[in-house]
């Protein structure tokens, strides 16, 4: 039986509830940024890239949820207003007010309630009054239109069933003339039918991908300019990982398929002399 739009939103949700009372340590156990699988004693650095270095970074709002670092690549200048989607515990929208100064905004959104609460939490220690965490579904962006110069997000579209939905808010509460720079997962080829049916690789944000070029279609169809892939790594799970979920044989035929899991940073512009495609203005 397939799995709801509204069942998948749910699932996420219950997941990343449950990870934002867990410590870095912990959910480098989990796919998703994952640095370490399944106990044993080999390191693994499957997804997440390393923010320990960054200007900005705070341990306490470092998940390890992460698959490539955004804001290497999102252009911030001073003054900005930025958004990031899927906020999580605050680890992009920290390192992002490191760039845009105290005369800047950071607008981050998620939709679980502890993962807001936590970002929060970790803004209050930090005594930053120019970033917010707001709770709302990044298919329907509690903002106004116009809102932001820069749209960041992490690992996070896969997690969303509707991507396209997704893309249009982003084009509708960017400036003309902003742009946004995400990092995500995404596949070229396809994946074994069963990861589809596994509850931990969807919200470890394996089997919510798509293809690489229906990804990158959905942002020129939303309306976006200038689409630039930033940076592309190759994702390879272990082993160790795969034997939870797949059989001897089914691994043996993932690996001689052509199939790859890539992470990727893509950017792109909206306009200067933007309007919503479809709605009869252009």
């Amino acid at each position: 039986m397939s799995t709801t739009h509204d069942e998948l939103k749910a699932l996420v949700k219950e997941k990343y509830s449950q990870i934002a009372e867990q410590d870095k340590a912990y959910n480098a156990a989990s796919c998703c940024g994952a640095t370490s699988c399944c106990g044993g004693d080999e390191v693994y650095n499957i997804m997440a890239d390393d923010y320990t270095q960054l200007d900005g970074y705070h341990a306490d709002a470092d998940l390890g949820l992460g698959c490539g670092i955004p804001t290497a690549f999102a252009r911030l200048q001073p003054g900005y207003t930025v958004v990031d989607l899927g906020s999580g515990a605050g680890n992009d929208a920290f390192v992002a007010r490191r760039h845009v100064g105290a005369e800047g905004k950071v607008i981050g959104v998620d939709f679980s309630e502890a993962m807001v609460a936590k970002a929060r939490q970790n803004a209050d220690k930090l005594g930053y009054n120019n970033v917010e965490f707001r709770l709302g579904d990044i298919e329907q962006l509690p903002l106004s239109a116009g809102r932001a110069d820069v749209v960041l997000s992490n690992c996070v579209l896969n997690l969303v069933p509707n991507k396209p939905a997704v893309f249009a808010e982003i084009f509708r509460v960017l400036k003309p003339g902003g742009h946004f720079s995400i990092s995500d997962i995404v596949l070229e080829g396809e994946l074994p039918g069963r990861w589809k049916e596994v509850a931990e690789l969807y919200a470890g944000c394996v089997s919510g991908a798509i293809q690489k070029s229906d990804y990158l279609q959905a942002i020129t169809q939303a309306g976006f300019s200038q689409l630039t892939l930033q940076k592309e790594k190759a994702i390879v799970i272990p082993d160790e990982l795969l034997q939870n979920y797949l059989s001897e044989a089914e691994i043996a035929q993932y690996k001689a398929s052509n199939t790859r899991i890539l992470s990727i940073t893509v950017y792109a512009e909206k306009p200067a002399t933007a309007c919503q495609p479809g709605s009869g203005c252009c």
